[in-house]
């Protein structure tokens, strides 16, 4: 299992200091891999609180560019250098709100892995494609654009997030998340067999409450999770389901 909190546009330094605390005092022995994504101003001192322990840190999201003329975006090698070992890449909310097609999320997913971050990948379709029948249509489209066909570093992960259930409270049922996860484990092994064995997460309104049915749902290997993981008791029994 797999465990991931995207914290997106939230907090201050020091209210992320402290939920970064709170997770390394409260994360019990044996849990699974866990990993915090803050927001890039707060990597910094973010790592301060997470170094030497079991919890590790990524970026939400970065440029394709290795450097240059790209006011207000950030590298790869920028956040390696802050602490991050790895970078969200293709969020919904980065596909929507910033127009980034496909061909931009694959430069983005080549620019993590040469810098060695392991990269989590985001998939899924908006409630009009799901309700028009091309929800795995749409999700293996995003795959064969998104995806490199070769993995020269690192490693990536893919989370399955149906858009519609992202801070809605709505979820998908486990059977249709068991579908997608299944569809996705399938294409995988045709088509990008170096990383048919990943993880591949659900994001889409994971709770405390619901977070144990969905990790025994075929095929899911963890959770992205969003306004969960911004209230360290919350995050802290998301990740007890997993073990």
């Amino acid at each position: 299992m797999f465990i991931a909190g995207n914290w997106k546009m939230n907090g201050t330094v020091a209210e992320a200091e402290a939920l970064a605390q709170a997770l390394v005092d409260g994360l019990p022995e044996g849990a699974p891999a866990t990993a915090v994504f803050p927001p890039a101003l707060h990597l910094g001192a973010v790592g301060k609180v997470l170094e030497g322990s079991k919890i590790f840190m990524g970026g939400q999201d970065c440029s394709g560019a290795e450097k240059g003329a790209h006011t207000g975006d950030i590298s790869v090698s920028m956040l390696a250098d802050m602490g991050a070992r790895g970078v969200i890449v293709g969020h919904s909310e980065r596909r929507t709100d910033h127009g980034e097609s496909d061909a931009d999320v694959l430069a983005k997913v080549k620019a993590g892995l040469s810098a060695g971050l392991g990269v989590v990948l985001c998939v899924g379709e908006t409630l009009e494609e799901r309700d028009s029948g091309r929800a795995e249509a749409v999700v293996r489209e995003q795959l064969g654009g998104s995806l490199p066909t070769d993995f020269p570093a690192g490693s990536v992960v893919i989370a399955y997030e149906p858009v519609w259930a992202i801070g809605t409270g709505k979820v998908a049922t486990l059977s249709d998340i068991a579908a997608m996860h299944g569809m996705i484990r399938s294409w995988l092994q045709d088509n990008r067999p170096e990383i048919a064995k990943t993880f591949i997460l659900y994001g889409g309104s994971v709770k405390a409450s619901n977070a144990a049915e969905i990790f025994a749902t075929d095929e899911v290997g963890g959770a992205l999770v969003g306004g969960a993981s911004l209230k360290s008791d919350d995050f802290l029994g998301i990740i007890a389901a997993a073990m």
